[in-house]
């Protein structure tokens, strides 16, 4: 299974890149986490947000392959316990599926992805930074391998 999260933003602090590699080495061939960054949309003075924003979703959309299973990561979507994460990437895998994660910018996701997402979920009702959530969902993603895998990483 391949797992991707596309996400709005570039030039990630060190101790991002670092984060997301030290759980992305950790994965084995058979369950990939990469990460796709798409550049963030200039915001001037007095920015056309519709505009923005529909660009930004043009960029994440294109990055995303039309039979991947896609997540639109939104405070609004739905809270899942690690268990319960783990039990939905179980059945998209099983469908033969790949997954893709859709993290929108500063302004979040377009109406346009939120609308061509098979699901929206959300990591907390926390507003959280971009990289941070970087690392969680990577962190996430290894912890639902591990408790899939009955891989001690995992101690509920």
């Amino acid at each position: 299974m391949k797992i991707k999260l596309v996400s709005v933003g570039t030039k990630m602090p060190d101790w991002v890149e670092r984060g997301v590699e030290e759980y992305r080495r950790r994965f084995p061939a058979d369950f990939q986490f990469d990460v796709l960054e798409v550049p963030l949309v200039k915001r001037g003075k007095n920015p056309d947000m519709v505009r923005i924003m529909g660009r930004e979703a043009q960029d994440l959309l294109q990055r995303v392959p039309s039979d991947d299973y896609l997540v639109a990561m939104d405070v609004q979507g739905k809270s899942l316990s690690t268990e319960d994460l783990a039990a939905s990437v179980d059945r998209i895998r099983q469908e033969g599926r790949n997954l893709s994660l859709l993290v929108g910018g500063p302004d979040g996701l377009d109406p346009e992805c939120l609308q061509r997402a098979d699901a929206r979920w959300s990591l907390s009702a926390l507003t959280l930074p971009h990289p941070l959530v970087r690392v969680l969902i990577a962190e996430q993603f290894y912890r639902v391998w591990s408790l899939l895998h009955q891989h001690p990483y995992h101690r509920a």
